[in-house]
Order: structure tokens, then C-alpha cells, then sequence
């Protein structure tokens, strides 16, 4: 075989093998392959913006989807790993439209008009949209890449429309007029979960109120946002406030606007906490959710004082009248000021909320909008509850199961352009007016005909009334639903919702309007499982592949997305829609905070790729991420990653270097203590790694990998063979490569699913993949069977006992006690070690012995007598004996030591007489006293070593 180059070129290998198991088709899933000895794995990916590009947050989930789903293939199942990306509607239409106003050529989303920008965005897509799918192949992710979806692919609107008209037809979106969460900048509405909270220094402004009714009676208002003060339409306290009960159903004046001081009543309202600020709180029913309800409660108007965008409108008076909402801010104290209505302003800490997408503050905000009653739910929250569906890690479930308590209707109308338009189309009607419709409307008509028979029992209503029929096809009639809406005394909408282009261009003829909304970009990405594999066709991929296996995601999509997905599946497949949630940490630097782009603390994956490897990269962050936990990253993981590589790399070339055929029979034999050591500690790796992978442990799994082929099977086994490898033995030579081409063919499975480039090169490199079947290894490592540990049979037919590991272990206890010798003289050479023996050692095991100790030589002697003072460890084989004759400085290194000892003691001194001091002991904290205790300890012991060196010495 072609020999390995002598250093590793990640670059040329990772392209390369890329691009074969492309070629191969090695990623393609097949449902035709499932079976009871071929089970089915699937996992879909969460899908990325389709303006995105990848973060280190996409390099953590979808390397640990690409390991589960890399063991899965090994383990002899059916894998579909489904690929997409998400429209993601706010959050790309604002990156094109800030372009697009960068570039000068909008100054506002209407100079283009809806048509327009969608056009625009559609332009941005096609040319950036594949940006991120192109760098998860760099990263080596094996998704089914002829699977790709979109969320706007036509089966998929598709898809998005028909659960719209079910649950609409079942009664569970309606349209309302509620408070919501506004977004100034992206001009929409947000749902809750897309809310930022942010700590903000702010001002909180006092300024004084008279009660009309007794005139030098003044109440004092504290509030943040002085600005809506003209959309007041109360004032509350809480009728148990003893100051102020007395004065419920009094008024004061409002005193801004300046020029329209209204009255306002005092009310009583058990919400005021009458223990915060004064006790007296502005009720400003139009820009407060709690305020809102309030007036609910007491029948109050919402006047509305500010614009969409954030710029107060006529109704906040002529001085605040166009202002941007901030500097309206500031000139609203200034007018409290001048008419003597301010009393004074402090600075104040509030938490206040962010649009997740603008990252600007939001406001709330009166707008109707269509709302959603969860379907499922029982069904969701039980699935997870009975432990039927796990979450990883499980403190997961609690929070989920918190959630789905308190449910609240789902917001899902967002008034931008770039999304799936919502499939309703309206038209408003007089009372009086009798309308005609299909039959499958016929519903709809007998309610408004009854309402007009109501309205003007004695008039002849259809003589008055005037109508509209629509005449659809039979193939039409149930794909069209509605329903009437009374909206005033004697007015009513007709709403009409389909998923069928002709019924809805029928509809438009007959005088109905489009609703302009599009739906919250999760409204379709809650289907992504299901509607991913052909839905509602009943197609063999979804037979096959669902419910999925696993979900990798973030916790901070839990209510986003991960509930939601559950509570469709339940809703129209009938069962939950994957097996295993695993929720990822979040990716922090060294300082603690979240990685961002304003922060410059987010390193380019793509640039780590090009400098470490895409292997590097993906075992350094796997290596750092503990289930569940955040992520502190540190570029030295991946370094270390990068290290990695290397020595897997120089150990197949060590092997290759040794020359002999390539996975030989091993002889039971010929084994030695070390070649049955490295065995046992082989099987106990192979068990810890499937158990960890099996437990979604990913960083235990590559911390036992780090310890067996870094430290087990380099440090110790790979130096213990050179005493067969260099020796004159032939037979036991060929037995010992036999060992290592079984170790090292074990060992790249092992990591492949964590580092599928370079065990890829190394398994067809070092010829494992010759005269293997295409499915069993021969094609790729990919297709190899994980390893299983030995079984009983196998260990008995190598004659590998329990006690041999510890035959092993005795030996490098002993030279690691002798390193240490070596060590506390600063010793770096080669020198004479002596080992007393407490038993007779085969010549094999001693010539091992010297070369781990890098003795020359090393004697051994049973009635061997030390010099006094001589350094010297008891090992489990016996004494050994480091002579230090000709080796050292005797007279400067006792001086050296005799300082070490002097400073020591000092340090001894002055902790021990700290912990004497009661006055100390009684007053600091615990982990103080806990820390001094452990300095006590550290220099107690380092004294003792210190003068054991000090008597080795004379």
C-alpha cells in the first residue's frame, strides 16, 4: 500500500473524501433498505435562516447530530439525516431591507411596494441561501443533501395552508384585538418567546397630580416613559391603601397635553401594589398589558398615542406630535418641568424587553391580530411526563412541563411581507344583507340570514337585502370554509379561508380581500418533521422514517419550536414526533459571556477550519461540551484537537514504518502482559464510549477517547512494544503488529463519528477496508461495524484474565514512581536505575521496564545495598534505586534545596499562625478558612518532600 505522507494535509483529505462520499451517495437514506435487521434512524435538522451563515452554536448541534447519526450508520441502521433552511420572515426580511437602504435604493419597505421587496428578497436568497448549507458539508456533516427543503418549497406552503384551514375549521384561530409585544423597526408583532430582556439604565420621573375635588391635595406618579402620559385614562390605587381609599371616585387633570388637560378618575384596583413607588399608578390602557387589563376591568378607553414606528401621533398633543419616542421622552419631562409638574427625576434599573430579531426595545401595543388556541395538548404534555418522549438532560422536562401548564393562545400573525401569507380572505357586511354562498358556506349564510331576520323582523329582508353568490365547481366546495364575525352594533365580516389557488382567485371576484398578515415563521417550522417527508401523502419516507429518533436543539427554542413540534405531531400524525430531545449548552468565552458579533468574541468556524481542520475543530468543541451545560470555549481545544490529529496521524505511520502484513491473526500464545493490558483497556473504552454515546455524554465519550489512544495506548502500550518491535523475535514481532493493526482498525471506528475525515483517509490509508463488503467497511469507514468489547469466549480463547491488567499496572506504577525520582532531582537524561526485585520478572518484562524508565542501564539486583540517602521508591516490584552519583551538583543542590526549605517554612509560618488567630477564624467566610486550611496542607507536604531530597542528598 502507498505510504502516508509524512505530515497530514487536512485540507486536500477532508475536500477529497467530501466529495467521494458524495459521488458514493454515501449520505442517502432509502426506505426500501428498513427492516427488523436494517431499523430505521432520523433525525431532522433544526433548520438555519436561509441567510445564516454558520456561528460556532451551529458547529456544536450539528456536529453532535452528525456523530449520532455517523454511529447510527455503523451500528447497521437506515439513516436520514434531513437537511433544510427556514425563511425565517423577520428576521431575513429586515437584512434585505437594511441593505437595501444602505445601498440607497429604498428609504422605506413601501417605495417597493409588497411585490417588490418579496421580489428583493427572493434575489437575496437565491444568491446567499446556500451560503450555509455549503459550510455544514465543510464541517462534514452527512445530511441526505437530495432531501433538501425549504420552507418555502411549494409542497411545503402547501403543507403550512392546510394546517391553517384545519385548525381554523376546528375553531382554533380565531382573529382578536389584544395586546401584543411591537416591534417599532420590523413594523410586527412578536410573540413573547421572540423577547429579549435587557437591564437598561433608565429615569424614573415623579411628577404631581391635583385631586379636582380638594384642591391642595396632590398625588405624586412615578413612571419610566412620561412620554404616553396623553394616553392616560386613570388613575388606580388600591382601595386597602389607607392613604388614598378616601379619594376613589375623585378626578385629577392629566397634565399632558399641555393643551387638553382631560379629567381622570381616581379608581380602585386591587392590582397596585400600594408597597412600590408611591401607591398611585397612571393607567395607560393602549401601552401597558397590565394597564390594558385594568381597564378591562373598569370599561376605560385605549387611546392609542403612538405611530407603528414609534413616533407619537396627533393624540399626544401638538408638542409631542412627531417626535421619535425617546426624544419625546425627554421633552415630556421637560413639559411636566415647566407647567411645575415634575418633582424631581432618579436614576432607575429596569429590565426591559428587546425585540430578539431588531434588537430594539419593543412596545406593547393594541393591534388585531389572529391568535391560536395549542391543539394536542394533553396529549404533548403527558408524552414527556411518562417519560415516553426524554429530554436530555431531563431538568429539561420541568421547565417544558411548567410551560404547557400555562399555556397561553399563540400570537401568529406578523404584519411583514416575507412569509406564508395567511389564507383568509373577508369582506364586511350590513346586518340587513342575506349572502349567498356555496354549499359549503351554507352555514355561514343561515347565520346571517338569521341576523338580518333579527335585525328587521317586520321588514320583507330579502327584498331589502342584497346578495352575491358564488358559483364554484363541485371539486371546490369543501376545500372552502367560513365563518361570520360580528364586528359593531349591525355589521359583520365574512371571513373565507382555503389552501386552493382557484377557490381563492374565485373568491377575490366576488369582492374579498386577502388578509395582508403572514404567518410567525414558527407556524411552519412547527411542521418540519412530518411535513419534511411528504405529508399528508402517506409516503414510504414517512412509513419509514417517522417519528424520528433524536432532536439536537437549544433550550432557548424549547417553546418555539420543540413544544410545538409536539404538539403537531400529536395533532395530524397522531404520535409524538421524535424519540430523544438533546438540549446543546450555550457557547461562551473565556470571560463567561455569549458569544456575538458586537462583541467580537465569535470566532469564524470557517476560519478555524482553514487553520486547525474540520476534525480539530469538531473534537475540540465536542471535547469541552458537558451535557446540558454551557460551553466555555477556548480556541486551545481545538488546538488541542489539531494535536490530536497529528498523533493519530504519526502513530499510523509508526505502524506502517514497522513493515508485515496488515491484520494478521493474533496468537494466544505469543501475547504479551502489555498486549493483553492494552486489550482490556480497549474493551473498557469501547464500553464507556457506546454507554457515554448511548447517554448523549458526548465529552465523557471524547475524554475516555483523549485517555486511551493519547495516554493508554501511546504513552504506554506503543513504547512498551518496542522492546518486541526492536528485538530479534519474529514471530513475537508479527504478533505485536497484529495487536496494533487490531487495536488501531478499533480505534479509528471509535472516533470516526467525532472525526470522520482523517479516520476515513486512515482506514483506506492502512488498507483495514481491503477485502471488505462496500456495506461492512469496504466502501467506507462509515459503513463499519462499531465495535463490541470482547466477550467471554473471546478473552478465555486469547487467555486474557482480570489479573493480567494488573500484572500490566504494577509495571507502570513502577516506572512512573521511578519518572518521579528523576523528576525531583530535575533530572532529564538517560541514567542507571537499580531495581531490587520482590519478585522474579521474566527478561521480557524487565527489558520493557528500561525502556519506559529510559534506564542505561537498568540493573537488577536482589541483594543490592544502597548508599545512605540514596533516593528510592517502593513499587510494586520491588525497590527502586536512583543513584545520584556523577549525576548531580551534591553541595549547590543542597544549597538550592535548603533555600526551597527556608521559604517554605515561611509561608508554613505565616498561614498556620492566620489559622491560630480566633479574631481571623471567627470573622471571614468559610471558603476563606477552606482555602487557608488546603495552604496548610499543600506546604506541610511539600516541606516533607523537600527534606527527603535534602537527606538523599548527605
Amino acid at each position: 500500500m502507498p505510504e502516508l505522507d509524512k505530515t497530514y494535509t487536512p485540507t486536500d483529505v477532508e475536500a477529497r473524501w467530501y466529495q467521494r462520499w458524495l459521488d458514493d451517495k454515501c449520505f442517502e437514506a432509502d426506505p426500501a433498505r428498513v427492516s427488523e435487521k436494517r431499523p430505521a434512524y432520523s433525525i431532522v435538522i433544526p433548520p438555519p435562516n436561509v441567510t445564516g451563515i454558520l456561528t460556532l452554536g451551529h458547529v456544536l448541534n450539528n456536529t453532535i447530530q452528525d456523530i449520532l447519526a455517523r454511529r447510527a450508520r455503523m451500528l447497521g441502521k437506515e439513516v436520514l439525516w434531513l437537511p433544510g433552511t427556514d425563511h425565517a420572515g423577520i428576521a431575513t426580511q429586515n437584512v434585505v431591507e437594511k441593505t437595501l437602504k444602505k445601498q440607497g435604493v429604498i428609504k422605506h419597505r413601501d417605495d417597493l411596494g409588497r411585490e417588490g421587496l418579496v421580489a428583493k428578497i427572493w434575489e437575496w436568497k437565491e444568491k446567499h441561501g446556500g451560503i450555509i448549507i455549503e459550510q455544514l458539508k465543510k464541517l462534514g456533516a452527512s445530511c441526505d443533501w437530495s432531501r433538501e427543503r425549504f420552507t418555502f418549497d411549494d409542497d411545503y406552503n402547501a403543507c403550512v395552508m392546510r394546517v391553517f384551514v384545519d385548525l381554523y375549521k376546528k375553531g382554533l384561530i380565531y382573529r382578536g384585538k389584544r395586546m401584543v409585544n411591537w416591534c417599532p423597526s420590523s413594523l410586527t408583532a412578536l410573540s413573547d418567546e421572540e423577547v429579549v430582556m435587557k437591564a437598561q439604565n433608565a429615569i424614573m420621573y415623579h411628577f404631581k397630580v391635583e385631586v379636582v375635588e380638594e384642591p391642595g391635595t396632590w398625588l405624586t406618579i412615578a413612571t419610566t416613559r412620561p412620554e404616553v402620559i396623553p394616553g392616560d385614562q386613570a388613575i388606580a390605587v388600591n382601595p386597602k391603601d389607607e392613604r388614598y381609599a378616601h379619594l376613589i371616585g375623585k378626578h385629577v387633570r392629566r397634565p399632558l397635553p399641555v393643551e387638553d388637560q382631560a379629567l381622570l378618575p381616581i379608581i380602585a384596583d386591587e392590582h397596585v401594589d400600594f408597597t412600590f413607588g408611591t401607591g398611585v399608578l397612571k393607567v395607560t390602557p393602549a401601552h401597558d398589558k397590565a394597564d390594558f387589563e385594568i381597564a378591562q376591568r373598569h370599561n376605560l378607553a385605549a387611546v392609542d398615542v403612538m405611530h407603528p414606528n414609534g413616533v407619537l401621533n396627533e393624540l399626544a398633543g401638538k408638542d409631542l406630535a412627531g417626535m421619535e419616542r425617546f426624544a419625546a421622552r425627554k421633552r415630556a419631562a421637560e413639559l411636566l418641568a415647566e407647567i411645575g409638574s415634575l418633582v424631581k427625576e432618579e436614576p432607575y434599573q429596569n429590565n426591559l424587553g428587546y425585540s430578539e430579531r431588531a434588537d430594539v426595545p419593543i412596545e406593547s401595543r393594541l393591534s388585531e391580530q389572529w391568535f391560536l388556541k395549542y391543539p394536542s395538548v394533553k396529549e404533548s404534555q403527558a408524552v414527556v411526563a411518562n417519560g415516553e418522549m426524554k429530554f436530555h438532560p431531563d431538568r429539561w422536562a420541568k421547565v417544558y412541563d411548567h410551560w404547557m401548564t400555562g399555556l397561553q393562545d399563540w400570537c401568529i400573525s406578523r404584519q411583514v411581507w416575507w412569509g406564508h401569507r395567511i389564507p383568509v380572505w373577508s369582506r364586511n357586511l350590513e346586518g340587513n344583507q342575506i349572502v349567498v354562498l356555496f354549499p359549503a358556506l351554507a352555514s355561514v349564510m343561515e347565520v346571517v340570514r338569521e341576523k338580518a331576520r333579527v335585525a328587521s323582523p317586520s321588514s320583507d329582508t330579502t327584498a331589502k337585502s342584497t346578495s352575491f353568490c358564488a358559483e364554484l365547481d363541485g371539486r371546490d366546495f369543501e376545500e372552502v370554509h367560513g365563518r361570520i364575525v360580528q364586528i359593531g352594533d349591525d355589521l359583520y365580516r365574512v371571513e373565507i379561508t382555503t389552501d386552493s389557488a382557484m377557490a381563492s382567485n374565485k373568491v377575490e371576484m366576488l369582492g374579498f380581500t386577502q388578509d395582508p398578515d403572514v404567518l410567525d415563521t414558527w407556524f411552519s417550522s412547527w411542521l418540519w418533521p412530518f411535513a419534511t417527508m411528504g405529508w399528508p401523502e402517506k409516503t414510504s419516507t414517512l412509513k419509514a422514517f417517522y417519528p424520528t429518533t433524536d432532536l439536537v436543539t437549544g433550550p432557548d427554542i424549547i417553546f418555539f419550536w420543540v413544544a410545538r413540534m409536539i404538539m403537531a405531531g400529536f395533532e395530524w400524525m397522531g404520535e409524538l414526533p421524535f424519540k430523544n430531545v438533546y438540549f446543546t449548552g450555550i457557547i461562551r468565552d473565556k470571560q463567561g459571556r455569549k458569544m456575538s458579533k458586537s462583541l467580537g468574541n465569535s470566532p469564524d468556524p470557517l476560519e478555524l477550519i482553514a487553520s486547525y481542520s474540520a476534525d480539530a475543530l469538531r473534537f475540540g468543541i465536542m471535547r469541552s461540551a458537558p451535557l446540558g451545560q454551557d460551553i466555555c470555549f477556548d480556541e486551545k481545544n481545538v488546538e488541542l484537537g489539531r494535536n490530536f490529529c497529528t498523533k493519530l496521524w504519526n502513530a499510523a505511520r509508526f505502524r506502517q514504518m514497522q513493515g508485515g502484513e496488515v491484520e494478521t491473526e493474533i496468537s494466544a500464545a505469543l501475547l504479551s502482559s502489555d498486549d493483553k493490558w492494552i486489550l482490556l483497556r480497549l474493551n473498557t473504552a469501547i464500553a464507556e464510549v457506546s454507554t457515554a454515546l448511548e447517554d448523549y455524554r458526548f465529552s465523557d465519550a471524547t475524554t475516555t477517547l483523549y485517555r486511551f489512544f493519547w495516554s493508554e495506548y501511546c504513552d504506554w502500550y506503543i513504547e512498551a512494544s518496542k522492546a518486541v518491535l526492536q528485538g530479534s523475535d519474529e514471530k513475537r514481532k508479527a504478533n505485536t503488529l497484529a495487536v496494533i493493526d487490531f487495536v488501531l482498525g478499533h480505534t479509528l471506528r471509535l472516533f470516526h463519528p467525532f472525526m470522520p475525515f482523517i479516520t476515513e483517509e486512515l482506514w483506506h490509508g492502512m488498507g483495514f477496508n481491503t477485502d471488505l463488503p462496500e456495506n461492512q467497511g469496504g466502501k467506507s469507514i462509515m459503513f463499519a461495524p462499531w465495535p463490541k468489547p470482547l466477550d467471554a469466549d473471546e478473552l478465555a480463547h486469547f487467555g486474557i484474565l482480570p489479573e493480567d491488567e494488573k500484572t500490566a499496572n504494577d509495571k507502570y506504577e513502577a516506572v512512573n514512581l521511578g519518572r518521579g525520582l528523576k523528576s525531583t532531582f530535575n533530572i532529564n537524561k538517560r541514567v542507571r536505575f537499580v531495581l531490587k526485585p520482590s519478585q522474579e520478572l521474566p527478561d521480557h518484562e524487565i527489558e520493557v521496564l528500561r525502556i519506559l524508565l529510559n534506564a542505561e542501564p537498568l540493573d537488577v539486583d536482589a541483594s543490592y545495598q544502597p548508599k545512605k540517602g540514596t533516593p528510592a521508591a517502593l513499587t510494586p516490584l520491588g525497590e527502586l534505586f536512583l543513584p545520584l552519583d556523577g549525576l548531580i551538583d551534591v553541595e549547590a543542590e543542597t544549597a538550592r534545596v535548603g533555600k526551597e526549605i527556608a521559604k517554605v517554612e515561611s509561608e508554613l509560618e505565616k498561614v498556620r499562625a492566620k489559622l491560630a488567630d480566633t479574631n481571623f477564624t471567627a470573622k471571614v467566610p468559610q471558603k476563606v478558612l477552606d482555602d487557608h486550611t488546603q495552604r496548610e496542607a499543600d506546604w506541610s507536604a511539600q516541606l516533607a518532600k523537600l527534606k527527603t531530597m535534602l537527606e538523599a542528598l548527605g
